[in-house]
């Protein structure tokens, strides 16, 4: 007979997780196992702050998945639509050829998008954090400014090099905020040309308190370090209009500013909408064994699932974490291979471990099993969970070299030149425009599938 065929989209905690699993578990007799991704790497996402500071380097967050995977057959490319009723899953490779690529099992882990609203000149005018190539160019962008606005004679121009705006009060713009703040007061006297007090970091959300997550106490404490920082935190506050050298915010207040990093939430990726499902806020709705309940043979885990949290009840669902992906992708790999056995499947269960924030340098707050630390104890807390969390002993020791040698040697702010004349927008990075219409997605499988 021939061997079921298991698809996986997505190659981030989640689907490296389900394959790994599914590789250990299942012989190669008993089933094909094929990943769609368009990168080689799991991206460690919690630590792309310190990519954007120099802190670490790109390749430190990158972990192999050739290293990760042994048999695992890997399509070099981004899934752009699912046709369920023809079984296939349509891919655009990375040399932008579209492929049919036919399942019996399909695991969906495609992850999230950064979400955003319909403002004035967002879209064209604002630098994302999702994605190792976003981080990238954003540390090239802002020495960048250091540098223009250190050969600049104009004093308006200056001002408007010098003012950064981060979006967004959760984990990813707070640790954004603190790591590049921390840069450009570094760098500072590398410019005798500048001011250090001419450098100002905002951060602003919408929402009343800082990373309500982690309780007020911390909140607070966190609030705290960035003010003392200099960073002008600004709660209750959205914006309403980004210009090429203006940000303007929704309490009428205008910045001269060339630089804003938008972290305002996730939403799930662009492919949950070619399915006809069910979906909880953008998330396909699945069950506790993560099963979406219209298809035959279909999951569905991390940041594109709302997966029902049994640790929480009251219908609560897991949030899109790291820490919730990885172990929802070992128990989406067992309940696979349940159903090629055709045995009972396991509801998804785990309680939170806690959560941890790295403001760099020593300044930390971390929450570990519900006990609050701040300070150095919740630094060493939060950098030992992520050196944990490294998928392969080479990246743990990358990182941990990397952090060593920033530590002891600092950072020559050096600029790659990485994209430094093309345009930067978010699509450009996340490719949310790629994503075909479901009569599209059904049109490509059925001629994909006549082709051969």
């Amino acid at each position: 007979m021939e061997r079921p065929r298991i698809l996986i989209v997505g190659g981030g905690f989640a689907g490296l997780e389900c394959a790994r699993r599914l590789e250990r578990k299942l012989s190669p007799s008993e089933a094909e196992i094929t990943l769609v991704t368009p990168f080689s790497y799991q991206l460690y996402l919690p630590l792309l702050p310190h990519v954007a500071a120099g802190v670490l380097t790109p390749q430190s967050v990158a972990v192999s998945l050739r290293r990760s995977l042994r048999r695992t057959h890997i399509v070099p490319g981004g899934a752009i639509g699912v046709d369920p009723a023809s079984k296939v899953c349509v891919v655009r490779k990375i040399t932008d050829e579209v492929v049919a690529q036919r399942y019996d099992v399909l695991v969906l882990a495609p992850g999230s998008v950064t979400r955003t609203f319909d403002i004035p000149g967002l879209t064209d005018y604002a630098r994302g954090m999702k994605t190792l190539a976003e981080a990238a160019y954003v540390r090239d962008h802002v020495i960048a400014q250091l540098d223009l606005a250190s050969a600049s004679v104009d004093q308006k121009e200056r001002e408007s090099r010098l003012q950064f705006v981060v979006v967004g009060g959760g984990y990813a713009g707070t640790e954004t905020a603190a790591c590049l703040q921390r840069l450009t007061t570094a760098a500072a006297h590398r410019y005798p040309r500048l001011d250090a007090r001419q450098i100002k970091w905002h951060l602003i959300d919408i929402a009343p308190k800082l990373m309500p997550e982690l309780g007020d106490p911390l909140g607070e404490a966190a609030l705290e370090v960035l003010r003392d920082r200099g960073i002008e935190v600004s709660l209750g506050v959205s914006v309403a209009e980004v210009g090429a050298e203006t940000v303007k915010f929704t309490d009428g207040r205008v910045l001269p500013c060339r630089t804003l990093i938008w972290t305002a939430g996730v939403a799930a990726s662009p492919l949950i909408g070619t399915l006809d499902a069910e979906t909880v806020r953008g998330r396909l709705a699945v069950t506790a064994e993560m099963r979406v309940p219209q298809f035959e043979g279909v999951f569905a885990l991390g940041d594109a699932a709302a997966v029902p949290d049994l640790a929480k009840g009251d219908g609560a669902v897991c949030p899109p974490t790291a820490q919730h992906s990885a172990r929802q992708g070992r128990a989406v790999a067992n309940n696979v291979i349940a159903s090629l056995h055709n045995q009972p499947l396991e509801p998804y269960y785990h309680k939170d471990l806690g959560l941890v924030v790295d403001l760099g340098g020593k300044d930390a707050v971390s929450k570990p099993l519900g006990v609050e630390l701040r300070g150095v104890p919740a630094q060493v807390v939060a950098r030992g969970y992520h050196l944990m969390a490294m998928r392969t002993n080479a990246a743990k020791f990358r990182v941990g070299a990397n952090w060593l040698l920033n530590a002891t040697a600092g950072d020559d702010f050096v600029r790659t030149g990485f994209l430094a004349r093309q345009p930067a927008r978010l699509q450009d990075f996340e490719y949310t425009d790629a994503y075909l219409t479901k009569d599209q997605v059904r049109a490509h499988a059925q001629s994909l599938l006549a082709k051969g």
